[in-house]
């Protein structure tokens, strides 16, 4: 009975690390000379031939614009993060949320789920968030005007120091002692 237990633990366990290692792996491989983007389709025919590269229909695949950014083939997808697929789904790779032959966007690092989410729809909406902000600055800066304003000090009494004041310590002649000694208190009379 224990022994079973210890084998499950170890199953899991090692379950779990080649799960973390592949996904680490992954997210770093290099890519094959078939998966690098090719030069920029010119013609209809490698333009057919890049968007089966890809495995898109032809209607569908566009390519980044040929600007020197070095994309060339690569299909322009519209960007979306992985948080917005589907969770329930049985993907290949379920940290980016993708099937084997998925071709990911050419920022997919962007868009993982421990980063920004470009399909995220704000439950508040923008007018009221700014309004929030600015109704917090506001009420700072009122409440700053009017401390300055109206200081407020916090009621205090001299200091108290032994030995007549700490005459002596305070520079005063000790052949000239006060004869009269300070009280810092008073006992009532009954």
């Amino acid at each position: 009975d224990i022994m079973a237990a210890v084998g499950r633990l170890g199953c899991a366990a090692v379950r779990s690390f080649l799960w973390r290692r592949t996904a680490l792996l992954n997210s770093a491989r290099c890519l094959s000379k078939e998966e690098l983007p090719g030069p920029y389709p010119r013609t209809p025919e490698e333009r057919a031939a890049a968007a089966k590269k890809y495995g898109m229909r032809l209607e569908d695949y566009e390519p980044y614009p040929d600007d020197g950014a070095g994309y060339g083939d690569y299909p322009m997808l519209p960007p979306q993060g992985s948080e917005s697929r589907d969770p329930w789904v049985d993907w290949d790779d379920k940290w980016y949320r993708m099937n084997f032959g998925d071709v990911p966007h050419i920022d997919m690092d962007q868009y993982t789920r421990a980063r920004v989410n470009p399909d995220q729809k704000y439950t508040v909406p923008w007018n009221k968030m700014v309004a929030a902000l600015l109704g917090f600055f506001g009420f700072n800066a009122v409440m700053l005007y009017l401390g300055h304003q109206f200081k407020h000090a916090v009621p205090v009494a001299p200091k108290q120091y032994p030995y007549n004041d700490l005459y002596v310590e305070k520079g005063g002649d000790p052949d000239k002692m006060p004869e009269d000694t300070i009280k810092h208190y008073d006992f009532p009379k009954s």
